[in-house]
């Protein structure tokens, strides 16, 4: 009779918090009833036999504050049957969040999001915080301590930057001026390349700039902030646009044995020259008085101008082109402005192209090409009653062909920007794109393509025989000579290969002999005779990289091209941009009150968390 009660209730006697409850009675067939040993008194339960529920909810509201313990009881040994299999302990209490932990989901909230300081003041958002579990006595801060946190904050990305640099041996930067609701502002982003060969970019300013944007104000500008990160001796170039205050402000601010987009000649030969330092520092002149690194004009950018100024000075340059570019333009224009405007026409248009009609940007030649192309798409018997139905002027065939020929001579000038704004894209890049994308694929039209192919190389005169940007090319391991079809150039390239490999030779032969070589005093006493050591092969190390394969990694390998990679590769220029875009999403008007130096600190939290690993302290 015993061995069946016991066997009524098994599933109690196996529960992992049978011990805070003592067996009572058998209650019917069913149930049972059971004394809890926590509560005060006798406090007698009823539950099921193969079923603890009702204990379990009683515990739960009951005793919640009480830490369990948990305990498998083993079932009596006379009975039958497999026992029960072992349960995983698992903590259900909620631990809470420290003070510490809820600022910072707060600050990645307010800052990724780009949300006024106010927004933790908002009695909606502090009812929604409240409901996160945290410990006792942890409350949000008001906005006046938020913004102090935020503060400490940035001074600590500000310190990971500092560090970071520390441990980098060549770096670029990028420079531009962005204006918005009457004010300036002067951004710099900085990349780098790090021992496993990614890339690595992050932002220093982007700093108020007043009055007239004159070189002198600019070159003082990027000199201060190139000296408070310590960038003097690593920063490789200095990527811009192709503004005039900017060339000039690097050409009269570089040093003399510095030649800005330019191949570096051999100086060995000249003669050295003195000058007065005390003279220099009593100048009144501004030119001088600071270094700035070799001046990159932006490839991007620069194609940019080719697809409109030098392409619109040509096309105007001839009377026929000069009118049905004109007119094919002004009716493209208007169909761009009927669309945006009419929500009517952008209906109509749909309905006929099924899809919308892109409007072009003033500041993306690519957004010109692709709306062109998108007009295109639509036959000429379909566009023109469509003209007729929006109230404007139809095309004819002549500007109709004109804009289809003008869409296949331009589109390679779209895929090299579409490469070379790439996010991931290296600086060896920019030479196998413009000879092997521009060159071989502009030749085969005829009407502007040799005009274009002018342009190409008047503006990039400086950069197709560059030494810096043909090592940049060669030590990408995906393009190495391929690109080059001339066999005198791939040979020449091979030569600058191994010349720069030799340059590390003599460091690397007297490292190994200071740490062979005796005491002094042995020296002196010892007469030895001098061994032949292994020579640093340039010319086999630049062979087995260029048989090796294609892949990043190969450069692992070859330590010597590996350091050449880094130095010549880390130029960009696109995150300038991007970080002018983020701006334009603080200085709006819920942000209307917010200081210069504030708006600085808070974009460069925003631009840096998502851009480098080296500052994620979200």
């Amino acid at each position: 009779m015993e061995r069946g009660r016991e066997q009524d209730h098994a599933a109690f006697n196996a529960w992992k918090y049978r011990h805070y409850f003592e067996f009572d009675s058998i209650k019917g067939d069913k149930n049972i009833s059971v004394r809890c040993t926590l509560c005060v008194g006798r406090t007698f339960l009823s539950t099921a036999k193969n079923s603890t529920s009702n204990l379990s909810k009683h515990l739960a509201s009951r005793h919640r504050h009480v830490k369990l313990t948990e305990k498998t009881l083993d079932p009596p040994t006379d009975m039958t049957g497999p026992s029960p299999a072992k349960q995983v302990k698992i903590d259900l209490r909620a631990t809470g969040l420290s003070a510490a932990e809820l600022k910072k989901l707060v600050t990645g909230y307010i800052v990724e999001d780009m949300l006024p300081f106010s927004t933790v003041d908002s009695e909606s958002f502090r009812r929604i915080v409240e409901k996160i579990p945290t410990k006792s006595g942890v409350k949000l801060p008001q906005r006046k301590s938020f913004a102090g946190y935020l503060e400490r904050e940035y001074n600590i990305m500000d310190a990971n930057l500092k560090a970071a640099l520390g441990d980098v041996d060549f770096v670029s930067t990028t420079a531009d001026i962005w204006t918005v609701n009457n004010k300036s502002f002067m951004g710099i982003t900085f990349h780098w390349i790090n021992s496993t060969l990614q890339r690595n970019k992050a932002t220093l300013a982007c700093k108020r700039i007043r009055g007239r944007h004159t070189y002198d104000v600019i070159g003082a500008e990027i000199e201060e902030i190139h000296s408070s990160y310590g960038l003097h001796g690593k920063a490789v170039a200095t990527v811009t646009d192709n503004a005039s205050d900017f060339a000039k402000a690097f050409r009269v601010c570089q040093p003399c044995h510095l030649d800005s987009e330019s191949e570096n000649e051999e100086g060995d030969d000249e003669e050295s020259t003195f000058t007065d330092v005390i003279e220099a520092l009593s100048t009144a002149s501004g030119d001088g008085q600071f270094s700035l690194p070799p001046h990159y004009r932006c490839a991007s950018h620069t194609i940019n101008l080719i697809s409109t100024s030098d392409v619109d000075k040509h096309l105007n340059s001839c009377a026929d082109t000069k009118a049905v570019h004109r007119s094919s333009f002004a009716k493209c224009s208007a169909l761009w402005t009927k669309a945006s405007r009419s929500t009517l026409a952008s209906e109509q248009i749909e309905e006929v192209n099924h899809s919308k009609l892109m409007v072009p940007t003033s500041t993306r030649w690519n957004s010109l090409y692709e709306a062109i192309s998108r007009i295109i798409t639509v036959l000429m018997n379909e566009l023109n009653p469509l003209c007729v139905k929006l109230g404007i002027k139809c095309l004819n065939e002549r500007e109709y062909l004109f804009l289809q020929e003008y869409c296949t001579v331009m589109k390679p000038l779209t895929v090299a920007l579409d490469i070379l704004q790439g996010d991931e894209c290296t600086y060896g890049a920019l030479l196998p794109t413009l000879t092997t994308n521009l060159y071989s694929k502009i030749n085969i039209y005829l009407v502007i393509s040799y005009f274009i192919l002018q342009a190409i190389k008047i503006r990039f005169d400086a950069v197709l025989d560059s030494q810096e940007r043909l090592l940049a090319a060669a030590t990408c391991p995906k393009f190495k000579l391929r690109w080059l079809r001339d066999k005198r150039r791939r040979e020449h390239v091979k030569e600058l290969l191994t010349k720069e490999c030799r340059k590390a030779a003599p460091a690397a032969d007297s490292a190994n002999v200071s740490q062979l070589a005796a005491s002094p005093a042995e020296m002196d006493f010892f007469d030895f005779e001098n061994q032949p050591t292994e020579s640093f092969s340039a010319e086999k190390e630049v062979t087995d990289y260029l048989r090796s394969g294609y892949e990043l990694e190969i450069l692992n390998q070859f330590p010597n091209l590996k350091k050449m990679y880094m130095k010549y590769n880390t130029l960009s220029s696109a995150p300038v941009e991007w970080l002018f875009s983020l701006g334009g999403l603080v200085l709006s008007p819920k942000w209307n009150r917010l200081c210069d130096r504030r708006f600085e600190k808070l974009l460069l939290m925003r631009y840096n968390h998502l851009t480098s690993k080296v500052t994620n302290y979200f």
